[in-house]
């Protein structure tokens, strides 16, 4: 599995990323940073990379179907997040991904410790 950080996500999550075995690449090493989120994620699809981000817009899945991309991750942190809530939620996505979870063609909406998931409405 392959993702790409958005530039809202600083380091932390691209190392732990990395510790656990995945490719990780960010918008701020390709120079996507300001880039309209349309172009973000047209990049991500071109990589075959899943998105992990805190945009609230790529919720919007008439805008952005899931099922034409590697994945949408979009963590949810709490009002006033924590280094630590960052973590918390990687690790929520590292364990769901380590016990076989495929978020291929999915949007993941991520909040510490649960994960809800929202399927094409051709898979429902």
């Amino acid at each position: 599995m392959q993702f790409k950080l958005d530039e809202n996500l600083g380091n932390r999550g691209q190392e732990r990323l990395r510790e656990a075995g995945y490719d990780v690449m960010t918008v701020r090493e390709q120079c996507l940073c300001g880039r309209p989120d349309s172009h973000v994620i047209d990049v991500c699809a071109e990589e075959k990379r899943c998105l992990i981000t805190l945009d609230l817009d790529f919720a919007d899945t008439l805008t952005y179907p899931p099922e034409q991309y590697a994945g949408i991750i979009l963590l949810r942190l709490p009002r006033k997040p924590m280094l630590s809530d960052i973590d918390i939620s990687i690790n929520t996505v590292i364990e769901a991904l380590n016990r076989g979870a495929d978020i291929t063609g999915k949007l993941w909406v991520v909040r510490q410790k649960t994960i809800r998931q929202f399927t094409p409405r051709s898979e429902q």
